[in-house]
């Protein structure tokens, strides 16, 4: 009845029953559905009657966008922020740092993302309420779909307008979702610079006249650092599920968007798909750490 609508007939759910396979015992269904996953097929939507990895395919790149730009605001904030509390331990830096990343990991994160709104849009007026692309500038300014990316894609095609517009659009739910990694990302690197500063090496560096900026960002932090990418990866990781409430807040229509839909229609293969895809995406993230870990770190070499 989902796929077919309220008003089904009766010889109409028996056709769909018989296509779908649900006629069929149980393990047998269980094993059509395994040997289809072995060849990339996730199924049917029952919502919209298109395959599901086409339609995940379709809501991933939004998603990616805007947790590729979230893990990016976080290091970008997060380490800086980790290394100078560790330089100013116990100073009024660090306990502001400290606390910062503290309200951070804990805030809610629709709470924040109601309250951005609240500040950047109805106060301030300088950022869009949500949505991906305003639909005037859509219309006149198209983007031409290369990779799903929106600033990728306008940035290249040189569509400069489209491009100001979608980072102003990107912006909230970026900062948002970068929220909770910038402190996890700032207690760890902390927490590892502490240890490092404390080595007999840096207070030679610092005998022989090294500049601060040197040890702490260069041979301190590249000693510090593996901890922290280990952390940012869980993080990166974590963000695809920590999207949903984002993009549903900030009508972003993303993987979050397209399975909240699944789940409140009851849509069980889309569920299904976007379990596995989060599975392996988990799992490869978590590899590709490991890897570069050991680019970054030289005491660490691959086997």
């Amino acid at each position: 009845m989902v796929y077919l609508g309220p008003r089904a007939q009766p010889e109409q759910i028996a056709q769909v029953r018989e296509k779908l396979g649900l006629d069929r015992p149980l393990l047998l269904q269980f094993g059509y559905y395994l040997r289809d996953l072995l060849r990339g097929d996730l199924g049917v939507s029952l919502r919209t009657h298109r395959p599901v990895l086409v339609g995940i395919i379709d809501h991933l790149p939004a998603s990616l966008e805007l947790m590729f730009t979230a893990i990016l605001l976080a290091m970008l904030v997060g380490v800086p922020l980790g290394v100078i509390s560790a330089k100013k331990e116990n100073t009024a830096i660090d306990h502001f740092s400290r606390l910062l990343a503290v309200a951070s990991t804990s805030l809610p994160s629709f709470w924040l993302a109601m309250i951005f709104q609240i500040l950047f849009f109805r106060w301030l007026d300088l950022f869009p309420i949500g949505g991906r692309l305003d639909t005037v500038v859509g219309l006149i300014h198209p983007i031409e779909k290369i990779t799903g990316f929106y600033l990728f894609d306008a940035l290249i095609t040189g569509n400069w307008s489209a491009f100001k517009d979608a980072l102003m659009h990107l912006f909230l739910p970026a900062i948002t979702l970068a929220a909770y990694s910038t402190g996890i990302i700032t207690r760890m690197t902390r927490s590892t610079m502490l240890e490092v500063l404390r080595e007999d090496y840096i207070t030679t560096a610092r005998s022989v006249g090294t500049s601060e900026v040197e040890i702490l960002f260069v041979q301190a932090l590249r000693n510090a650092i593996g901890p922290t990418l280990t952390a940012a990866g869980l993080c990166f990781a974590f963000m695809l599920t920590g999207t949903f409430f984002i993009e549903l807040i900030f009508f972003w229509p993303g993987l979050g968007t397209y399975t909240t839909n699944a789940i409140l229609l009851n849509d069980y293969p889309v569920i299904m798909g976007v379990t596995l895809l989060m599975a392996v995406f988990y799992v490869t993230v978590n590899l590709l750490v490991d890897l570069l870990i050991a680019v970054v770190d030289p005491r660490i070499r691959l086997g």
